[in-house]
């Protein structure tokens, strides 16, 4: 997103705590180091720049984690967003785009979802999700913060550059793992369930590139500058793919089985 905006000539200021990244990983910008739980330090960065907008993607994102842990997802999750939140009223930035998700829609009652799909979250982290977009639309009506809400579907890809790619550790995303194992840094890909009502009996999903994603995060602040009026878009592509297919295609473009 940062390489992205600085090709469209914003001027990027970057926080992050990197408890789940990296500094190299900043590759223009200014960067400060700084946690969302820390509003003193929030307060000081906002005091140093004079922001436009802001976009906020940090959030503990892992579904089956924050069903073992909830308070860990809402502190973050929820109460550092409100942190963020009350300092970007403070300083009267009226521009704010969100990383939300798809989780908050819960059980699909049709498909596709689209935006007016009932939200029904099924574990913490869609629920601290839902949360923050509820507490949006009452900041939107209080405070004129004004918000694009960006529902991802299956973020996947990397920078078709080649600088940036897949780095978590431990890696948890389907796909960097079916890769691990094609390379043989990884003995094999486990599949979670083979018995879903789905053509082959696994999990079906709608994958969409980063590119895409970070293509949506661009085009949000100009439509806030433009309209002044808050909205929520879903960010998926329209297709599924099944873990199999998933599979069957990694085994194809790499040869190895």
């Amino acid at each position: 997103m940062v390489e992205m905006l600085l090709e469209s000539n914003y001027k990027v200021v970057t926080l992050d705590n990197l408890s789940g990244g990296y500094r190299e990983a900043v590759i223009g910008g200014e960067f400060e180091y700084v946690d969302l739980a820390n509003k003193p330090e929030l307060e000081r960065v906002f005091k140093k720049y004079q922001f436009t907008a802001v976009m906020h993607f940090a959030s503990y994102i892992q579904v089956g984690e924050s069903v073992i842990k909830p308070a860990m997802y809402y502190e973050n999750n929820v109460v550092s967003t409100l942190n963020l939140l009350n300092v970007i009223v403070k300083y009267d930035v009226k521009s704010f785009v969100f990383s939300s998700t798809a989780a908050l829609f819960g059980e699909p009652e049709y498909t596709p979802i689209d935006e007016q799909h009932p939200t029904n979250p099924i574990n913490p982290y869609g629920r601290s999700k839902l949360m923050i977009e509820q507490i949006l639309a009452d900041y939107g009506k209080a405070y004129n913060l004004k918000s694009v809400c960006l529902r991802y579907f299956n973020a996947a890809g990397a920078d078709p550059e080649g600088l940036l790619g897949e780095r978590h550790v431990p890696e948890t995303h389907s796909i960097p793992l079916i890769l691990q194992a094609s390379s043989k840094r990884r003995e094999c890909i486990k599949v979670f369930g083979r018995d879903y009502g789905t053509p082959d009996g696994t999990c079906i999903r709608d994958y969409i590139h980063i590119v895409d994603l970070c293509s949506a995060h661009l085009l949000a602040p100009e439509k806030l500058v433009k309209e002044k009026n808050s909205h929520a878009y879903n960010l998926g592509n329209g297709n599924d793919f099944s873990v199999q297919e998933v599979i069957y295609t990694a085994r194809e473009v790499t040869g190895e089985k």
